[in-house]
C-alpha cells in the first residue's frame, strides 16, 4: 500500500482493492490514485468523480441477493420515509443490513470505505472518524452505518446514500437536480455523552458555533436585538421558505463589511468538512439565490447551555439556503441547500 492511500483501517493487509476494481472494470486508472488526488474540473461532482467511481464499482460487484436489499428504483416510495432518497434524520439507517457484517464481502467493505472517504475533505478524515467512534460507543467504522443505492450507478440518475448515528451524507454525481451535497444531509457529535458541557470539550464541530458566536459578540444592541431570537424551531425544520420568505434573525444585508467578513469564515467553517466539488456546488447554490446578503442569521435564547450567552443553537438561512446548527444537549446540524427553492423536504427529528 502506497503512502496516503485510502483504506479501511480495519481492513488493511486483508484485501487488494485495485486489483478488485479492474476485476469488476470500473476504471481502475481512477481509483489507482488516493481519492482526493483527482483534478477538479467543475464546480459540482460528476458520475467520474473518485466516490462515484467507486459506488459504480460497488453496484457491479453485488449479487442479486445484496442488489435486492440495499438498491432501489430511483423514486422508491418507503411505507413510513416517504421517497427514500430524499429522506434525512439525525439517527437512522436506511437499510437494516451494517457495512461492517457478513452481508458484505470485505473487497466491498473496503469500496464502501472509499466511497465514504471520497465525500470528505481529507483534512476531515481523522475528526470525522473520531465522531463516528465516539457516537457509536467506540464501535468500528462500519459496525452501525448503513448504505443504500437509487438508480443505476454509470446510467443516467443514481445516488449513494450512507446513513447512522449523527449522520447521513451522499454522493450522486451531480444527476440530483437542482440540490447540493445530493440532498439535505445530516451531522452532529456527542463527544463526551449525550449532555454536553457548555464547552463542548472534545466535539469535532463547536468551533463552527464559536466562529458564528464571534459575528454576534461583533453586533451592536440593535443588531444584537435583532438576531437574537426567543425560541429555536424544531430541529428537523429546514425546508425551504423561498424569496419571500421570513427568515428569523438579522439579515446579513444589514451588517458592516468587517461583519460580513467574519460570517465568511463561518460559512467556509461549516462547508470545509466536505470535498471541494460539493462545497463549490453549494456556493453556487448559494450565489443563484443572492448569496449571503439573502440570507439571516438568527441565534436562539433557549437552549443555552451553562447560561454563558454563547449560543449553542444559530440558523444561517436564505431563500434555498438552511444551515441549522444546535448545540443543545450536543451537536446536531440539518443541512438542506438548492437553487430552487421549490425542492421539497423530507425529514424527521
Amino acid at each position: 500500500m502506497q503512502p496516503n492511500e485510502p483504506h479501511c483501517p480495519d481492513c488493511a493487509g486483508e484485501i487488494d482493492r485495485r486489483e478488485f476494481i479492474k476485476q469488476v472494470s470500473v476504471g481502475a486508472a481512477a481509483l489507482a490514485v488516493p481519492v482526493w488526488a483527482t483534478p477538479r474540473v467543475q464546480a459540482a461532482p460528476s458520475s467520474k468523480s473518485p466516490a462515484e467511481t467507486a459506488v459504480k464499482a460497488l453496484y457491479d460487484s453485488l449479487t442479486p441477493e445484496q442488489r435486492k436489499a440495499v438498491c432501489f428504483d430511483w423514486n422508491y416510495m418507503d411505507p413510513r420515509r416517504g421517497l427514500l432518497r430524499t429522506h434525512v434524520s439525525n439517527n437512522w439507517q436506511i437499510t437494516p443490513q451494517r457495512v461492517r457484517s457478513d452481508f458484505y464481502t470485505k473487497k466491498q467493505q473496503a469500496i464502501i470505505y472509499d466511497i465514504f472517504k471520497g465525500i470528505y475533505n481529507p483534512k476531515w478524515y481523522d475528526r470525522v472518524l473520531q465522531q463516528l467512534k465516539d457516537d457509536t460507543r467506540g464501535q468500528p467504522w462500519g459496525a452501525q452505518q448503513s448504505i443504500a443505492i437509487f438508480g443505476k450507478p454509470g446510467e443516467d440518475k443514481f445516488e449513494f446514500v450512507m446513513t447512522g448515528r449523527h449522520m447521513t451524507i451522499r454522493a450522486d454525481g451531480n444527476t440530483e437536480n437542482h440540490v447540493a451535497f445530493g440532498g439535505p444531509i445530516f451531522y452532529g457529535h456527542a463527544a463526551r455523552g449525550f449532555y454536553e458541557k457548555p464547552d463542548h470539550p472534545g466535539n469535532v464541530y463547536w468551533h463552527q458555533a464559536l466562529l458564528a458566536n464571534k459575528v454576534f459578540e461583533m453586533l451592536d444592541k440593535n443588531q444584537r436585538a435583532e438576531a437574537l431570537v426567543a425560541k429555536s424551531p424544531r430541529e428537523s425544520a429546514v425546508g425551504f421558505q423561498g424569496p419571500k420568505g421570513k427568515f428569523p434573525g438579522i439579515a446579513v444585508k444589514e451588517l458592516n463589511a468587517e461583519q460580513k467578513q467574519q460570517l465568511q469564515k463561518v460559512l467556509a467553517a461549516i462547508l470545509e468538512p466536505y470535498r471541494q466539488d460539493d462545497q463549490d456546488e453549494a456556493m453556487s447554490c448559494l450565489k443563484k439565490q443572492g448569496g449571503l446578503d439573502a440570507c439571516s442569521l438568527a441565534f436562539y435564547k433557549d437552549d443555552d447551555l451553562g447560561n454563558d450567552g454563547v449560543w449553542d443553537n444559530w440558523r444561517l438561512e436564505g431563500p434555498s439556503f438552511v444551515w441549522y446548527f444546535r448545540g443543545a444537549p450536543h451537536v446536531h446540524v440539518w443541512v438542506n441547500v438548492a437553487d430552487d427553492p421549490s425542492v421539497k423536504l423530507n425529514a424527521r427529528g
